[in-house]
């Protein structure tokens, strides 16, 4: 089980570098300045552009659950795999940024989350705390059913 969940950990660190990627791209062809924050350039960008956004942010998410259909076994299994996989992304997202382009410059800068529904507007450290939060109890869950399992 324990490798199902570091193949799924590794999955979602190649998603979010990848969608670092995309991000970078996108910033660098809409002009926006590698250290700006992501709420003040939302104004900016035009409507079309923020659509086309919310279809790959709905993608993203889509292929999230399908890897959580795909690999759990019951809907709680399903639950997991989602939020595992879901915060090695969001985790992931943000270093893979920030080695790419230095950003964010620091857990305190503004970002836009999502934009599904509306823009969801919160620090960097948000994110980063609740994906580390739940890899950390996920851990202990999976280690605690490890145990008992072997006794």
């Amino acid at each position: 089980m324990m490798e199902k969940f570091f193949l799924l950990a590794l999955f979602g660190i190649a998603m979010a570098h990848f969608e670092g990627v995309v991000v970078v791209y996108l910033r660098k062809a809409l002009g926006i300045i590698d250290a700006q924050s992501n709420r003040d350039v939302l104004k900016k960008i035009p409507k079309r552009y923020i659509f086309i956004e919310k279809t790959r942010e709905a993608a993203t998410i889509l292929m999230l659950v399908i890897v959580a259909l795909l690999v759990g076994k019951t809907w709680l299994d399903m639950m997991i795999v989602f939020l595992w996989t879901f915060a090695f992304w969001d985790l992931f997202y943000y270093l893979s940024l920030y080695l790419l382009i230095k950003w964010p410059s620091n857990f305190t800068t503004i970002d836009v989350l999502f934009l599904i529904p509306r823009p969801w507007i919160a620090p960097v450290w948000v994110p980063i705390g609740i994906s580390s939060i739940t890899i950390i109890i996920i851990t202990i869950l999976l280690t605690l059913k490890s145990i008992f399992d072997y006794i």
